[in-house]
């Protein structure tokens, strides 16, 4: 049975969400291509109609893992419009964010895996980084340059170091120590004087 245009591109959003959060948990290359069709309730035979090779699945995949997480951000930060910076520290900086996988930041899960890919992957990295970076220099008085400042650039760097160490080791003890001093030196730039608050859990 032929399948109609408006179902085919929502069979290929379909495919595109599955595969953004398979791959934050399996990385590019722990799944193939049979279980992400799987996945998304389609057939392997259906892909190459969708998309040009995998290469091309990860590349759309990766954004659309970074706007959604771009989209968390967000939604803290409008939940706590008098602090996002510590909004953000309280849900990045967390347990439950290291234990969230498939769903979690796709830097961390996947950033040494982009590292690896072409220039389509690493453009859809960029591109969301920079979101990123653009928030949280909007947060910490980083806002007079083109370029991101080097505030911002540091803050990114020490939560998702912090996060892919918490979530590299046994010891829940170490994770949790590893996370609440990366909350600490972010929060140190803050410039709320009660942004603390939000890091005692």
């Amino acid at each position: 049975m032929r399948v109609s245009r408006i179902k085919a591109e929502e069979n290929r959003q379909a495919v595109i969400d599955v595969a953004s959060r398979l791959f934050r948990e399996r990385g590019f290359d722990g799944i193939g291509l049979k279980d992400l069709m799987e996945g998304a309730g389609l057939t392997q035979g259906a892909f190459y109609k969708q998309f040009a090779s995998k290469n091309d699945l990860v590349a759309h995949a990766s954004r659309r893992a970074l706007e959604s997480a771009l989209h968390r951000w967000l939604a803290a930060a409008a939940d706590s419009p008098q602090d996002p910076l510590g909004a953000i520290v309280a849900f990045y900086l967390s347990m439950g964010h290291c234990a969230e996988r498939m769903d979690g930041c796709p830097v961390v899960a996947l950033g040494s895996d982009a590292a690896r890919q072409g220039a389509d992957v690493k453009a859809s990295f960029e591109a969301g980084i920079r979101e990123y970076l653009e928030m949280l220099g909007s947060w910490i008085d980083e806002v007079d340059s083109e370029e991101p400042g080097s505030k911002a650039m540091t803050v990114l760097s020490t939560m998702v170091g912090a996060v892919l160490l918490a979530r590299a080791v046994n010891d829940e003890r170490l994770s949790r120590r590893f996370l609440q001093a990366a909350a600490e030196s972010v929060l140190a730039c803050s410039p709320s004087d009660d942004a603390n608050e939000g890091l005692r859990q």
